[in-house]
């Protein structure tokens, strides 16, 4: 969010103003607290900043988002399925992994949920019978 200049100068500012947080968050306006302190942190254990944050590993191997990706398209394309089966990943993920492996892929939509294309006269219809009716819905 901030850059290495941004980091640094607040740092070095901290350093001077005797390590008062709240005189260095007011003399620049940035950053937390807890940012501040975390960033003064690696300043010590670094004598530096570092430039950028290290990328984040990801948290499932290639082999397991193949054996997903097989799954799924192996038992009727559903992620569902392959969810409760694998119990991994989360259904954001295995949407994009599918997504990813299968472009042309439209998703599947149920007509049986939704609205429907009823017309005004069905729809009055089932609303009266409803309210006049004797036994409870």
């Amino acid at each position: 969010m901030y850059s290495y200049e941004e980091r640094l100068r607040a740092v070095k500012l901290y350093i001077k103003l005797g390590k008062r947080v709240q005189a260095t968050i007011r003399e620049l306006g940035y950053p937390t607290k807890n940012a501040l302190k975390g960033w003064h942190r690696e300043y010590q254990r670094l004598q530096d900043l570092p430039i950028r944050s290290a990328p984040r590993p990801p948290k499932f191997s290639l082999a397991q988002k193949q054996v997903a990706l097989k799954h799924y398209a192996t038992h009727g394309r559903c992620i569902s399925w392959t969810l409760s089966a694998l119990g991994y990943p989360g259904r954001a993920t295995m949407t994009a992994w599918v997504r990813e492996a299968f472009p042309d892929m439209k998703p599947a939509s149920n007509a049986a949920y939704g609205p429907g294309n009823h017309s005004d006269a069905v729809k009055q219809a089932a609303v009266v019978g409803l309210y006049s009716r004797q036994e409870s819905a």
